[in-house]
């Protein structure tokens, strides 16, 4: 049987932060039984199949609106309707101001074992600039609830490139990050995203240019580093043995299914997704995107880890090798610092990841 990764879209949220565009709409208690059921409902078109889930993602939006006991019977229909791993990484995000919603320890016997908790900045003002409602002290208290559950693998969202940001204030946010005893942390370059509020104003943000975000950048990853926090993709941190295995599917391009408007899957060769839509997947209408896996997708995926593009992983997944026009143009690169290359693997520098997408697109 073949182990994949089962994400699941929750698509409400109590308040849309001006920066995001996720799909979510606002809360509203009918519409989220409607949609619990209805994501039962979905699995049932793979509970047949020869499959293993060894990662389960809850992702949003915010799930921790929909409250324990419709996550429970999302989880119950999981165990029930799909082969779990024993060993299976169940992971939830969630809003501190949701927390209350929650009964850790309910959620916990039924498997999740991981928590990913926006906190995006541990400085009021900053907070207060991304539209947050929490308080750091609201981050604190379900951090150490979680943790007195039994939950402790627990990760912590941070945003570099917020206006009037300094080293000062990052080292703060990381600072409390590592007070809490947290085992993962993502950080994030605040991107402005077509159809978000912060795209209308974005003339009038004071958003700072790519060169400080850059500094910023490097400040992190090497403050995280200290911290103890080792980087293993470009904009993910953990201590050893705590990185998201969930996201590790993404980046080296291994099967998923994914449930919910606007989410998508890499399932059986075929990659597909739901729109940004309640009817449609209530309908279950999907899109096709065609196959996926290839070499080129193979590589780009890759590259965004540390640890890189394993030519002997390339090899048996394509039986040959990499071409010499991939290693010359490496070359090149590595002589810029950009990335770093031998006969085993390449991989992309901290400079390197800062213009990712360029490198990436000149290489395949």
């Amino acid at each position: 049987m073949k182990k994949i990764g089962l994400y699941i879209h929750i698509p409400f949220c109590k308040n849309k932060c001006p920066y995001c565009d996720f799909y979510s709409v606002k809360t509203n208690n009918a519409e989220m039984d409607r949609y619990t059921e209805s994501v039962i409902k979905r699995f049932d078109k793979y509970k047949d199949d020869e499959i293993i889930l060894d990662t389960v993602y809850f992702g949003g939006g915010t799930p921790s609106v929909l409250g324990t006991e419709r996550l429970l019977k999302i989880l119950n229909a999981v165990n029930t309707k799909f082969v779990l791993d024993k060993d299976a990484e169940i992971s939830l995000e969630l809003n501190p101001t949701s927390h209350n919603l929650l009964d850790f320890s309910a959620l916990k016997e039924k498997g999740v074992n991981r928590l990913s908790i926006g906190l995006q900045s541990a400085v009021e003002s900053e907070m207060k600039f991304l539209g947050r409602k929490h308080t750091i002290d609201d981050v604190a208290r379900v951090v150490k609830s979680a943790q007195k559950s039994g939950i402790n693998n627990i990760s912590l969202d941070l945003i570099i490139g917020v206006p009037k940001q300094e080293k000062t204030s990052l080292k703060t946010s990381m600072d409390f990050c590592k007070s809490l005893g947290v085992k993962h942390i993502s950080a994030y370059i605040l991107k402005i995203e077509k159809g978000t509020p912060f795209y209308e104003q974005r003339e009038n943000l004071g958003i700072p240019g790519d060169d400080e975000q850059a500094l910023q950048y490097e400040y992190v990853s090497e403050y995280l580093e200290e911290l103890g926090y080792y980087q293993y993709e470009i904009s993910n941190y953990s201590e050893k043995g705590y990185e998201s295995r969930h996201n590790n599917k993404y980046w080296k391009c291994e099967e998923y299914i994914g449930i919910g408007p606007s989410a998508y899957s890499f399932y059986k060769g075929r990659r597909f997704h739901y729109e940004r839509c309640f009817e449609d997947f209530y309908k279950d209408v999907t899109v096709d995107d065609g196959t996926g896996g290839d070499e080129e997708e193979f590589i780009m995926l890759n590259l965004r880890l540390k640890r890189g593009l394993i030519f002997k992983e390339y090899e048996e997944r394509y039986k040959r090798k990499i071409s010499e026009t991939f290693i010359n143009k490496a070359k090149v690169f590595e002589k810029a610092g950009f990335l770093t290359i031998d006969n085993k693997k390449v991989s992309l520098t901290k400079k390197g990841y800062l213009v990712s997408n360029a490198i990436i697109s000149e290489l395949i």
